[in-house]
C-alpha cells in the first residue's frame, strides 16, 4: 500500500485519524498522494512542476534513459508549455494502441494513468490521453537529431526501443549465427566439386581409437609366437617359390646370353681372324699345312651379305663357336680345298647363335654364287641344289660325288651344312655348289663381288 492511502481511505470512510498500521509518517509529514481519477475528473489536477531547461551531459554525468519531457507530456497530458495535445496522440476509446498508432508504446494497457489502488466510481471518468509519438520516417541521422519545441527548449531525441519479443528473437538468431560453424571457403567448394563421383575416405573424427591391447599371459604368448611361425609346409612351399624364380630368372638370361651375347662376341673374334689372314697374305706368308683352327680364306655370299673367315676343323669351341666356318679336313671326314683339281669342298657352319653365319642359306637359289677368297685366287661357285633335311649320320652328303645332289660324277664342288630347325641340332640342311670361275686376286674381284 502506497503512503498516505490509509489517510485518504479513512477521509472517505469515516476514519479522520491515520492509520499507523499503513500510514507509519507522522501528521503533517505524510507523502503527497498519487492523483487519481475522481480528483482528475473534478479539476484538482495537480500543476506540474516547471520545465527545466535540457543541457547537454558532460563527459562524466550519467545520461538519462528516458525522455524528461516526453515523460511528463505522457503523465500529464500536456505540452512542454501546456499547450493541448494534438488528436493524432490521443487514444481511441475502443481498443488498446495499435502499432501504426504507437509502436514503441503498444505494449502498454490503455487505462494505465487511470488505475489505483482505490474504487473505481460509478461515475464514468475521462481517461487523460496518452501521447503516442508518430513513427519517424526521416533516416536515423534525422531522427536522432534534437527537436525545438515551440517553447524553444531543446530536447534529445526520442529513441524508439524495439519490445522484448522482438530483442528476444534479434537475440536468438545473433546467437545462432555466431555458434554456427563458418561455410566452405572457395578452395574447399572446388576441391568438393572435383571429388564428386569418388570415394570419400572416412573423416578422421570418425575413426575410433583403437583400444590399448591387454597384456597377454604367458600361456597366451607361447600360443600366439607359436601361432607366428610359419608351417614345413609354408617354409617349402616359400624356398620353392623362390627356387622357380631364381631358375627363371637364370633361363632369362641364359636365352638372352645365347641369342644376343653370344653373337655380339663371335663378330668381333670373326673380325679378328678376318684381319689377321689378311695380314698373313699381305706379308706373303706361305704356310706348308694349316693347323687345326687357323684360318686360311674367306667366304662371300653376296645374296644373304655374309662376310666370314674359313678355318681348319670342325671344332665347335675352337672354331664354330668363334664365327668361323669350319673346313672338313680330319679322318673319314677329310675333303678337298678349293685348288685341288677335283674333289668336293666342304664346310660347316652355325645356324643360329655364335655369328650364325649359315642361318638364311635356305633362301639360296639354283644359279646364286658362293665365293671363296685364298691367298692368290678367287674360286666362285654356283648353288645347285638345297638338301633341307637329313640326319647327322649321313656323312656321304660330303663325299666327293655326294648322292641327291644331281651330280653324277666326279668335279670341284662346294658343300654347306648346317643345323636344322632353327635353335636345334635334331637334322642337318645342305646345300650344294658346281665350281664356274677360277680368278687370281692379280686380276681382281670376280664379277659376283663387283656388282
Amino acid at each position: 500500500m502506497r503512503p498516505g492511502h490509509g489517510q485518504e481511505h479513512g477521509r472517505q470512510f469515516g476514519g479522520g485519524g491515520y492509520d499507523p498500521l499503513t500510514d507509519p509518517l507522522p501528521s503533517g509529514e505524510h507523502a503527497a498522494p498519487r492523483p487519481r481519477a475522481s480528483d482528475i475528473a473534478a479539476g484538482q489536477e495537480e500543476q506540474p512542476p516547471p520545465a527545466t531547461p535540457y543541457t547537454e551531459p558532460l563527459s562524466g554525468d550519467p545520461v538519462d534513459w528516458y525522455d524528461r519531457e516526453g515523460y511528463r507530456q505522457d503523465w500529464y497530458g500536456q505540452g512542454a508549455a501546456g499547450e493541448p495535445e494534438p488528436d493524432s496522440y490521443r487514444l481511441p476509446s475502443d481498443g488498446p494502441v495499435t502499432r501504426q498508432q504507437g509502436r514503441h508504446r503498444s505494449e502498454q494497457p490503455a487505462a494505465r494513468t487511470a488505475v489505483f489502488d482505490s474504487p473505481v466510481p460509478d461515475s464514468p471518468v475521462p481517461v487523460p490521453p496518452v501521447p503516442v509519438p508518430p513513427v519517424p520516417d526521416t533516416p536515423a541521422a534525422e531522427a536522432m537529431a534534437p527537436v525545438t519545441e515551440a517553447s524553444g527548449q531543446a530536447r534529445p531525441p526520442t529513441v524508439l526501443v524495439p519490445d522484448d519479443e522482438t530483442v528476444a528473437l534479434r537475440t536468438s538468431d545473433t546467437r545462432r549465427a555466431a555458434e554456427a560453424p563458418p561455410g566452405p571457403g572457395r578452395a574447399e567448394r572446388r576441391r568438393a566439386a572435383k571429388g564428386k563421383g569418388r570415394r570419400r575416405a572416412a573423416p578422421e573424427a570418425a575413426k575410433t581409437p583403437a583400444e590399448p591391447a591387454k597384456p597377454l599371459s604367458r600361456v597366451e604368448a607361447r600360443r600366439a609366437a607359436k601361432a607366428a611361425k610359419d608351417s614345413p609346409a609354408v617354409i617349402a612351399s616359400r624356398a620353392i617359390g623362390e627356387l622357380f624364380i631364381t631358375f627363371g630368372v637364370l633361363m632369362l638370361l641364359f636365352v638372352t646370353y645365347q641369342l644376343w651375347w653370344t653373337n655380339v662376341l663371335a663378330g668381333q673374334q670373326a673380325d679378328k681372324a678376318a684381319n689377321r689372314i689378311q695380314d698373313d697374305w699381305a706379308n706373303g706368308r706361305k704356310p706348308d699345312a694349316f693347323e687345326p683352327g687357323q684360318g686360311f680364306a674367306i667366304m662371300y655370299i653376296p645374296k644373304l651379305d655374309v662376310v666370314v673367315p674359313i678355318a681348319e676343323g670342325i671344332d665347335k669351341h675352337g672354331v664354330l663357336d668363334r664365327g668361323m666356318v669350319g673346313h672338313y679336313s680330319e679322318g673319314k671326314l677329310k675333303t678337298a680345298m678349293p685348288q685341288d683339281k677335283q674333289g668336293n669342298f666342304a664346310v660347316a657352319g652355325h645356324r643360329n647363335t655364335h655369328g650364325e653365319p649359315f642361318r638364311y642359306i635356305n633362301r639360296l637359289e639354283p644359279g646364286d654364287p658362293i665365293v671363296v677368297e685364298t691367298q692368290d685366287t678367287y674360286y666362285t661357285y654356283e648353288m645347285a641344289s638345297i638338301l633341307p633335311q637329313t640326319p647327322p649320320s649321313n656323312v656321304s652328303v660330303i663325299g666327293p660325288v655326294p648322292p641327291g645332289s644331281g651330280f653324277t660324277r666326279p668335279g670341284r664342288y662346294i658343300t654347306l651344312t648346317t643345323c636344322t630347325p632353327e635353335f636345334t641340332s635334331t637334322f642337318r640342311m645342305i646345300v650344294w655348289g658346281k665350281m664356274v670361275e677360277e680368278r687370281p686376286r692379280s686380276k681382281g674381284k670376280p664379277d659376283a663381288l663387283v656388282g
